[in-house]
Order: C-alpha cells, then structure tokens, then sequence
C-alpha cells in the first residue's frame, strides 16, 4: 500500500520532536519504501534550511545550520538506500486535482496551498495513505477519501 507523507512526518523522521517515536513506529512496520516525489523533497529541503536560517537570526527559533544539514543529509541517505523512494508525478494532473479540491474545500476549510498539493499528489500517485501530524491537513486528506492513519496533535 502506497504511503504518501507530508513534509510534517518526514521532520519527524529526520529530526527529533515530540511525534518522531511515532513517525518512526510508524515507519518501521511499513512493508515498502517511502514514497516521495520531487516537490516534496523539495518543501522538505526547504523549509530545513529556513529553520537554520530563522536560528542564525535569533537562537530561539529554527535549529542550527548542522541540524539542518544532518536531516538533509540523512534524507539522501535513505533515498540512496532505497527506503525512500522518488516517484513521478505529472503536475499538471496534480494541478488540476489540486484546483478541484481548492475550489470544493478551501473556504470551508481553510487549506494553504502546500497542503492541497500534498493530498492532490497522494491521489494522484495512487497512494491510499497520507501521513501527517497537521490537523487541518489530516481534515482534509480524510476528507478526499486517503486513510491518516497518524494522530495528531495539533
């Protein structure tokens, strides 16, 4: 069964906080690799290095820039090792389903953008499960029908 994440389950896999003994239970009794897609590692990678940006601006924000670069580092290394996989996608599929879910739930549910994109990949991609500790996105990936199997806490 395809598992999809969101950028909230892999900092929990690459980076200690108060849901990574779950992320990573969660994980270990998965039978196949991760799936991921480029747009995802790419918000990933991202918002890693804002959070070192953020701390080099006031130490009480963000991490520091070897946090940063070991959860960098150790993504590639579980994506060189085949428990993370890259898997296509065709964005301007992603586009559209992410445009029909925009249109039908965003303004009851207030969903940002990156949160669409994420639940519009995993249907697109064939995933049945969304992973994520975002309660507003678990709404909404319930909502399009994926299975979250995560509790969350916020």
């Amino acid at each position: 069964m395809i598992a999809y994440p969101d950028t909230s389950f892999l900092c929990a896999l690459y980076r200690t906080q108060d849901n990574s003994s779950q992320a990573l239970a969660y994980r270990a009794q998965m039978s196949e690799p991760l799936h991921v897609t480029r747009l995802l590692l790419w918000e990933f990678r991202q918002s890693v290095r804002f959070q070192a940006f953020r701390h080099s601006n006031n130490r009480q924000l963000g991490y520091p820039l070897h946090e940063a670069e070991k959860m960098i580092s150790d993504l590639n290394d579980d994506l060189h090792g085949g428990f993370v996989v890259s898997v296509e996608m065709d964005f301007i599929d992603v586009l559209v389903t992410g445009e029909r879910i925009s249109k039908s739930r965003t303004f009851p549910g207030g969903h940002r953008s990156f949160d669409i994109l994420h639940v519009a990949t995993a249907l697109e991609i064939g995933a049945k499960e969304f992973l994520t500790f975002d309660g507003n996105q678990n709404t909404l990936a319930t909502a399009e029908g994926l299975l979250v199997p995560l509790i969350c806490g916020d």
